[in-house]
This record gives C-alpha cells, sequence and structure tokens, in this order.
C-alpha cells in the first residue's frame, strides 16, 4: 500500500540530531546569524579531513584519526572550540522532485561538502549503519533524524516531523538547524526477517535483503511436513511493516513502471496517481469478481504463527478467510499517515488481549486487507483493518498449492517470492536485540 519512504537522513550527535522537518517547527521573528550557526554543527578540522579521506574511498583507521587530531594540537596551533552539537547529513537527492539537489546545496554552505553526503542512503542502510556500533559497543549511538522528501514519510510521521516538504523551506533552515539541540530523544525497534525457501529458485531481491549462508528457523516451533533437501536463506531488517499479498502485488506493478518510464514520477502527487491507478488495473478492487473464488484468499497459501502479548510460545494464528493482504506492522504510521490498526479504546485491547500499539514496545500489530475497497475505507479512517494479532515473533509459512508465486514487500521494497506446492517457503521475524535512537519532533 505505501511506496517507500526516500527522505533526508539526518545523523548527528550529543543530545539530538536532525535537521528538522522545518514544518510549523520554526522560531518565527527570530534570525538566526549564519556564522554563529556554523559554529554550532561544524565538525573539528582533523575529523573533517577524515572524512574526506573516507569520501574519497581510502581506508581511515583510529591511527588515521589520532594522526589528524595531534596535528590539529601541536604546539602553537590555534585551538578549536568544539562544536555544541556537530551534525552529519546523509541526503538522497533523487528525493523530492527539484528540491534535494538545492537542497543538498544549501546544507553544504551552511555545514561544509564534508558532513553532507549524497546518494540514495534509505532509513535502513543508515540506522543498519549505526545499528552496527551498537553491536560493536561503540558506544554512544548518535540519534537520527528525518526530512521527509518522499512519498510516504511514515517514519518522519511516526517522530513527529512530519509528511511534507515545505515550499518554504530556504528562509526556514537555518532556524530549523539551530533548533535541533532542544529535540527530545526517543526510541524505535527494528525487525529481523528471515526468509528460507527451496533452493533452485532465482529471487529478485530489494535492497534491504541479503542473501547469506544457510540460517536454521527457531527450533522451538516444528515444522509440520517435509522439508527440502536444500535451502536458500536471505535475510534483512525493517522498521516500518512486512506485507504478503495483493498490496505488494500493487506495489511490485508500480515500481517497475516507474523504473521503466521514470518521467511518469515525478513527485509524490504523480506518484500517488499512479498508484491508485495500478490498484485498478491489478484487480485489486474487483476481488468479487476473480474468476476462480479459491484464489481470493491468503488462507488458502498461508499459516501464520507468533508468540503473543506477554508469551514466550509459538502459536498458530487463523487466517481469516476473507483477506487478501496481510500487514505486520511497527509504525503507527502507514501509507502516508495512516493508522488502519487504530486507537483502540481500552476494554477492545484487553478483550483481545492486545496493548497500545508503540514504535517501540518490542510487538508488531498484524492485520489484513480484504480487497482495494476495505483497505480505502481503512485509509481514510471510517474503518479499521481486520486485526489478527500482536505478536513478538512471528513465522509465516507458504506452500503454492494453486499459485506458483507469491508478492511480499518490506518498507515499500517489493518482490515477487516464488513458492513449491511440495515443499514450505518460510518467513521468520524477530525483534532486533537493540533499539534505534531517533530524534522526537512535534507531539
Amino acid at each position: 500500500m505505501n511506496s517507500p519512504d526516500a527522505p533526508c537522513w539526518v545523523s548527528g550527535s550529543g543530545r539530538s540530531a536532525v535537521i528538522d522537518s522545518i514544518r510549523g517547527c520554526t522560531i518565527s521573528g527570530v534570525r538566526i546569524p549564519k556564522e554563529d550557526l556554523k559554529k554550532k554543527i561544524t565538525c573539528p578540522d582533523y575529523i573533517r579531513l577524515a572524512m574526506t579521506e573516507a569520501i574519497q574511498g581510502k581506508e581511515v583507521d583510529a591511527a588515521t584519526v589520532v594522526q589528524f587530531y595531534e596535528v590539529a594540537h601541536a604546539e602553537g596551533a590555534e585551538p578549536a572550540e568544539p562544536p555544541e552539537f556537530p551534525l552529519i547529513v546523509f541526503i538522497n537527492s533523487k528525493s523530492g522532485g527539484r528540491h534535494g539537489p538545492e537542497l543538498k546545496a544549501r546544507l553544504q554552505e551552511l555545514m561544509g561538502e564534508e558532513q553532507v553526503a549524497g546518494g540514495d542512503g534509505t532509513v535502513g542502510w543508515v540506522l543498519g549503519c549505526l545499528g552496527e556500533l551498537n553491536q560493536q559497543d561503540r558506544l554512544p549511538v548518535p540519534p537520527t533524524g528525518i526530512i521527509p522528501l518522499g512519498t510516504g514519510n511514515d517514519l518522519s510521521r511516526s517522530f513527529g516531523w512530519g509528511g511534507s516538504f515545505p515550499f518554504n523551506w530556504k528562509s526556514a533552515i537555518k532556524r530549523s538547524l539551530d533548533k535541533v539541540a532542544r529535540s527530545p530523544i526517543a526510541h524505535l525497534d527494528s525487525w529481523h526477517l528471515l526468509i528460507s525457501m527451496p533452493a533452485g529458485e532465482e529471487l529478485e531481491i530489494p535492497y534491504s535483503i541479503k542473501e547469506t549462508e544457510e540460517t536454521p528457523l527457531d527450533k522451538e516451533l516444528e515444522v509440520e511436513g517435509e522439508l527440502p533437501d536444500e535451502v536458500s536463506c536471505y535475510q534483512g531488517v525493517f522498521y516500518n511493516y512486512f506485507s504478503i499479498g495483493m498490496d505488494a502485488q500493487v506495489a511490485y506493478g508500480f515500481h517497475h513502471l516507474r523504473n521503466e518510464k521514470p518521467y511518469l514520477a515525478q513527485g509524490p502527487i504523480a506518484n500517488k496517481i499512479i498508484y491508485s491507478g495500478y490498484s485498478c488495473k491489478q484487480g485489486w478492487f474487483f476481488t468479487p469478481c476473480s474468476s476462480d473464488p479459491g484464489l481470493r484468499s491468503l488462507k488458502n497459501i498461508l499459516r501464520i504463527y507468533a508468540k503473543k502479548v506477554n508469551s514466550s510460545t509459538w502459536e498458530q494464528i487463523p487466517v481469516p478467510s476473507s483477506v487478501r493482504s496481510v500487514v505486520a506492522l511497527n509504525l503507527p504510521s502507514y501509507a502516508s499517515g495512516r493508522n488502519p490498526w487504530g486507537n483502540l479504546k481500552p476494554e477492545y485491547l484487553e478483550k483481545r488481549g492486545f496493548v497500545e500499539a508503540q514504535a517501540d514496545d518490542g510487538l508488531l500489530e498484524v492485520f489484513g486487507f480484504k480487497q482495494g475497497w476495505h483497505a480505502s475505507m481503512v485509509m481514510v479512517e471510517l474503518i479499521n483493518a481486520k486485526h489478527i494479532t500482536q505478536a513478538s515473533a512471528i513465522r509465516f509459512e507458504l506452500r503454492g498449492g494453486e499459485w506458483t508465486e507469491a508478492y511480499m514487500q518490506v518498507d515499500g521494497e517489493p518482490w515477487k517470492q516464488p513458492m513449491n506446492r511440495e515443499v514450505s517457503t518460510f518467513v521468520e521475524i524477530k525483534r532486533v536485540p537493540h533499539r534505534s535512537v531517533m530524534v522526537k519532533g512535534s507531539e
């Protein structure tokens, strides 16, 4: 249902590290002197020299940084005043239409070229790199925030930085940079995804999924039936959602169309129009007209196992016969700011054994869409999605039957998943032990 966020990723050190989304977050009437701002956010020269070496593709180790530091602090050298809150910016200059390159140039003017890196970086790449620091016990890990340049921008919405890129950013950016030091810190769960499938099938995997050596499934949950003699395994990390079904199929078609005809996708509005049109073309809105009733529901190919709230044991979760799409959601924002799980009343939560959903609660909300009309009603918040479960770990088991393939996506990156009629394909999801540190904007 959602095209991927493609924002400007901002990571820094100190108490906070994000360029405000600039939407309603400026200090009206306050003039921020450019030179004063540069002193606050510009890294020391020895660090900038090391960053330049790294950008040029050279190996930079601790000894190199120490060498630059000793030169900068040699006898007779003018002592540099440490910055109040140094910032490093990762910006996808292809996002936000023409604003991406302009914003990059403006930031380089304010911060220096070494502290503004361009490219096709996404949230998975930036947060993944910071996660490696956590694994290596290189603490503290710098907090991260987002400028919403993309189409969905659900991560930026979830942490209070807005969902759109403002037109008046040139006049607001200095005030926004100056304000970041006062932003509080929040946390974000991330989720490890493992795909185990019969070997021999080719898989066109998205950027966030990598092939890996054979990795066993959780041994606490026994697999029913035969296992393939050889398996292929893939793994990755996601932060927003994983989904199976028609919504992923629509996303898959949209991405291929956009790659083949990029001139059609010139901004968020154009993307959403194309996306809606492709939803109709794929039959998402015409489920009742399907020629084969047996192919309408995911129940025909899918089993769901989960560790539910406050439980350490696996149990099988019934798949509603009406759903054509199943989503496991981490954030309270989906498909450009919608909340399909809904704001549930305490008595309903207690009845279903659920808890209030949070981005750092160690749980995924699993729900279903019946077809396009049902999804549309959910997206305009007239109704909630079909609640299935809340879980701290999930295993999806798929077996083809009459289906030869299924469609999946993580954080807006879709792919076509081949299936076997005789043996199952598994997708297992567990929480990553560490949580990402985020900068929280307005409530």
